[in-house]
């Protein structure tokens, strides 16, 4: 499938999915958004893809909405985005089904769909992460960022407010506090800061970024079991809304099934045998 606004690669086993608006930033479109969530999804099925890198092309991440849109959205009182492209995924929010998430009920929205990916996620911030770009990283699984690389919420200098989840999602990544003070300020901070206050895994500087985000992805799709990583990416979700009752009981009927997935037997004949786990596709 070709796209406008989006460039889409795989080899060994990762699929890098790069916002290719340079001359803007990567500044976010509803075309880049539709595009992104397709691209998301085809490779959450994809036989030959285990890791799932998002990043942008040029100098920037993704610098926010593209202000023709944001004028568009005041012109006409709201939002001039559109919506998704189909239905959220369905599923119990308890996800009993194996081994992908089923995370549509608990996580609806603009981007409940990279929840709902059993692929990993990496967000590989490589320049400006700002307002929606802000809240598409936060919704990846993993993020890695240059340490010059600026970040800010921007909302509340833009006359919004937090948006897309991201009132929830923000406190529980950095605390209250800190969640208040990047939203209420829209301050800027960098990549070093964004390590600091927990926002990001790793901060390096730029020249290393691509080398840190290639070893974590090759890592994961050569030596993790790509079942094992989609049950736990749905187990972890789902906590938020269990008991630790729910979420231990849930872990044991999980435990029950990898005994009989091939993945455990591949997994302990390969330490063994002392080589490279050949653990199957999802």
């Amino acid at each position: 499938m070709s796209f406008q606004e989006i460039l889409v690669s795989t080899a060994d086993g990762v699929t890098t999915i790069a916002l290719n608006r340079p001359d803007r930033l990567n500044a976010y479109t509803p075309t880049l958004a539709n595009e992104l969530q397709t691209a998301v999804q085809q490779a959450g099925v994809a036989p030959d893809c285990r890791v799932i890198v998002i990043t942008g092309e040029g100098r920037g991440f993704c610098a926010g909405a593209d202000m023709g849109v944001l004028e568009n959205a005041v012109a006409s009182k709201g939002t001039s985005e559109s919506k998704p492209n189909g239905a959220a995924p369905q599923g119990d929010a308890r996800f009993s089904a194996a081994p992908g998430p089923a995370l549509g009920d608990v996580y609806a929205g603009r981007f409940g769909y990279l929840y709902s990916c059993p692929k990993p996620v990496i967000a590989k911030i490589n320049g400006p992460c700002a307002g929606i770009g802000l809240i598409l990283a936060l919704y990846c699984d993993l993020r890695y960022a240059a340490e010059e690389a600026k970040f800010t919420t921007a909302f509340a200098a833009r006359g919004l407010v937090a948006e897309h989840g991201i009132a929830w999602l923000l406190p529980r990544l950095v605390g209250e506090a800190a969640a208040l003070d990047l939203l209420f300020t829209a301050r800027k901070f960098t990549g070093t800061e964004a390590q600091g206050l927990g926002l990001v895994n790793r901060a390096v500087p730029g020249d290393k970024l691509d080398a840190l985000v290639d070893g974590v992805a090759q890592s994961m799709a050569k030596e993790a079991s790509p079942r094992s990583i989609a049950v736990m990416k749905r187990q972890v979700r789902a906590s938020y809304f269990q008991s630790f009752g729910e979420s231990l009981a849930i872990a044991d009927a999980e435990m029950k099934k990898s005994f009989e997935a091939p993945d455990f037997g591949e997994g302990v004949k390969s330490f063994m045998e002392r080589r490279p786990p050949a653990f199957p596709a999802v």
